[in-house]
């Protein structure tokens, strides 16, 4: 969705700009992003291949091998295997726009997490989380910001979204998540703001009342985008979790497509061994 590629060509074939993007942070964190063309992709119901990298279901483990090169400035090929284990998977889906056209599905709240990336220290297990967002139209079509974050819990994991749509209308949803994937509607802590990036994003989240949310680490930070750690407190416990920030008004300007070219890649054809 964020391939200024697609976004020139019209996007009139989604299936001839497909990509798996992969982000490691920290010290010699890389990020890589290759636009590529339909002859890269490979689909079944369990399997999810694009050129040199795939996602597969194995059992109850989503297996991700990756074989990428990372952008400029820090071009390097990042290849290994990632393993995400849910503790379930649910069944909960929110329509972020009235008609539907635009779709968040959380499909494991909870999971661990298992990296083996070949380059030293790039090896570790810990938390994991799984979701995706589905939609028919450009997001910049129909929102102009949006944030979301998701902290895992004494009892499972919490997610917030809160979006500002073109139309002025607002979205604010909350979803508490138990270890079997079982979910229920919360009720939505205030709306609490916190310190912008370094691009000047505006940021917030959902915090108890008197707390003020604070960034842990940075994760990426973009002209529109930013991806963070961040710590909140919920309903009297505190928690780290992973935070973004989307300026859709930021996005719309044709002014970032050549800049964003840069990190992105087109590789438009591919040869199968």
């Amino acid at each position: 969705m964020f391939s200024p590629w697609y976004r020139w060509s019209g996007r009139k074939c989604p299936q001839d700009h497909v990509c798996i993007n992969v982000a490691t942070y920290g010290p010699g964190g890389r990020f890589t992003m290759t636009d590529r063309g339909q002859s890269a992709l490979r689909q079944t119901a369990s399997r999810l291949q694009v050129g040199p990298s795939m996602m597969r279901w194995d059992g109850n483990d989503l297996v991700i091998e990756i074989n990428e090169v990372s952008s400029p400035p820090l071009i390097n090929r990042i290849k290994g295997e990632i393993r995400v284990t849910p503790s379930a998977i649910t069944n909960v889906e929110l329509p972020l726009t009235p008609d539907g056209a635009h779709i968040w599905r959380p499909f494991a709240p909870r999971a661990r997490i298992s990296v083996d990336i070949d380059r030293p220290g790039w090896q570790w297990q810990g938390e994991g989380y799984f979701d995706a967002n589905f939609g028919s139209r450009a997001l910049e079509e129909d929102f102009s910001y949006w944030t979301w974050g998701r902290f895992p819990t004494a009892k499972g994991a919490t997610c917030f979204y809160d979006a500002t749509r073109l139309d002025g209308t607002e979205l604010s949803a909350g979803f508490a998540f138990d270890h079997d994937g079982n979910a229920r509607d919360i009720e939505m802590p205030p709306k609490t703001g916190f310190r912008r990036t370094l691009w000047a994003v505006k940021r917030e989240t959902r915090a108890d009342a008197g707390y003020k949310p604070h960034q842990v680490m940075s994760m990426l930070d973009a002209p529109f985008y930013s991806r963070s750690a961040v710590r909140t407190k919920i309903d009297g416990e505190e928690t780290t979790g992973v935070h973004e920030a989307l300026d859709l008004t930021r996005f719309r300007s044709p002014l970032l497509k050549p800049m964003l070219a840069v990190r992105v890649p087109r590789r438009k054809n591919w040869i199968w061994d």
